[in-house]
């Protein structure tokens, strides 16, 4: 079952965590899971090239220090900075680690030249679309030819609700940390998704219930019945099937043989 929480009960559990652990602790993680992740999607991080997009917050932070971990691997790493406050700690950690940052107008050759291109432009906080320069650095973004990896969520997407207003990245995979965004799981955020691998960074002992769930197959799988092996088809359940017609009769042997897949014990 993938369990989705709002961006204010997300603080809410950060908050409760940082104050347990040393500064900078949490960020490392989560850079670490987005790191794995990342070498996950390329082929080979030595020689690759990887370009970050990198807004002012803490999602550009993660990029950042996830940036300087594949640099020490000797992948070759740009950041392309958005904004008058880049996260200098992470800015210095991924120069420090052999990569560079580049100018805006650097960053169309960048994107065509990448072998990946993660998306910390906009984290959960963003709310009513994408402005300049952030929107056209979105739309390069979905235009590369390299998968595109996006921070905790697509830039562009409402962490809440999965509204779109505007340009936003669409993502080939996205890591998301502690635990789902509701807009990850929401159409139409959820089409800008792909993709979207969980990092535990240690949020759950204080999260609350969630109240956005998305079953998976194996949870719907768990809800069917076992038959036994005694169990006759009348136990195993009758399903009743109105469907087709004298002229289209497709629709009926693809819902009757869709039930009998199934599992039950009889189609009439």
């Amino acid at each position: 079952m993938r369990q989705a929480h709002e961006v204010e009960t997300v603080r809410s559990a950060e908050e409760a965590l940082m104050a347990r652990l040393p500064e900078g602790a949490l960020m490392a993680r989560a850079a670490a899971g987005l790191a794995a992740v990342v070498a996950r999607v390329l082929p080979r991080v030595y020689g690759s090239r990887v370009v970050l997009l990198v807004g002012s917050g803490d999602n550009g932070g993660d990029a950042l220090f996830a940036g300087a971990r594949l640099a020490r691997r000797g992948a070759a790493v740009r950041a392309v900075p958005v904004g008058s406050r880049p996260h200098a700690a992470g800015l210095a950690a991924l120069r420090a680690a052999g990569g560079r940052a580049v100018g805006l107008a650097d960053a169309g050759a960048e994107l065509a030249a990448a072998d990946v291109v993660v998306d910390g432009l906009v984290g959960i906080g963003g709310r009513g679309g994408l402005r300049e320069p952030h929107a056209t650095l979105a739309h390069q973004a979905s235009e590369a030819a390299a998968p595109v990896v996006a921070v905790d969520l697509p830039s562009g997407i409402d962490a809440d609700t999965g509204a779109v207003a505007g340009p936003a990245v669409r993502a080939d995979v996205t890591v998301a940390f502690g635990t789902h965004k509701p807009g990850l799981l929401v159409d139409p955020g959820a089409g800008y998704a792909g993709v979207v691998e969980l990092v535990d960074i240690g949020l759950a002992p204080w999260l609350p219930a969630a109240r956005v769930e998305a079953p998976q197959d194996a949870d719907v799988a768990a809800l069917l019945p076992s038959p036994g092996a005694e169990t006759d088809k009348y136990r195993r359940g009758v399903l009743a099937v109105a469907a087709g017609s004298d002229r289209f009769r497709g629709a009926a042997v693809l819902a009757v043989g869709g039930a009998l897949r199934g599992g039950v014990g009889m189609v009439r």
